[in-house]
């Protein structure tokens, strides 16, 4: 079992339970989903740089992302219909924990400058999205096979009501989010 699925089981149900005031285990927000989403930009159109880019994310979240086009033709971005514009991957069960658990403890820790995440990003209804400025910091990549560095979005999508449920319930499991 991942050890931060243990950790939620074991520790982090009961604490917001007592924070809540939730009757039953089953009101307890919980982590359904992972979304990792890697725009293509100008790489989209040099076909060498997609297949990297493929690798890159597959390394890094231990699981085949996928393909994504775009849905219209949009001429001031050069986009024609069909295009591919990115890649995503959807993590579900001990990939995600497990996933969680590296970001927290290996690579949001190796940022430079880092003094924690942001706190306002946040939606209404307790999911977050974390943005990466560079995909090098993450330590499956091997330097000098990175084409061109490249940005990402990290999405956590939770059961959590209000934005205070999903701070909490992201915060039990270790996310260093800032003091303000």
């Amino acid at each position: 079992m991942a050890r931060l699925k243990d950790t939620y089981e074991k520790k982090v149900i009961f604490e917001l339970m007592e924070t809540f005031g939730y009757k039953n285990k089953m009101d307890v927000p919980r982590l359904i989903k992972i979304v990792v989403n890697v725009g293509a930009g100008e790489m989209a159109h040099q076909k060498d740089l997609i297949e990297p880019l493929q690798k890159e994310i597959a390394a890094i979240t231990g699981q085949k992302p996928a393909l994504t086009k775009s849905r219209k033709s949009i001429s001031n971005f050069k986009i024609r219909d069909g295009a591919p514009v990115g890649y995503k991957v959807t993590l579900r069960k001990v990939r995600m924990y497990e996933f969680l658990d590296r970001l927290i403890n290996f690579v949001i820790p190796r940022i430079r400058d880092f003094r924690g995440v942001s706190n306002t990003a946040f939606d209404q209804h307790g999911n977050y999205t974390l943005g990466i400025k560079e995909q090098t910091i993450f330590p499956e990549l091997e330097l000098d096979k990175v084409p061109m560095t490249h940005g990402m979005d990290i999405s956590f999508v939770t059961t959590a009501k209000t934005k205070e449920e999903g701070k909490a319930l992201l915060k039990c499991f270790g996310m260093p989010f800032t003091k303000k």
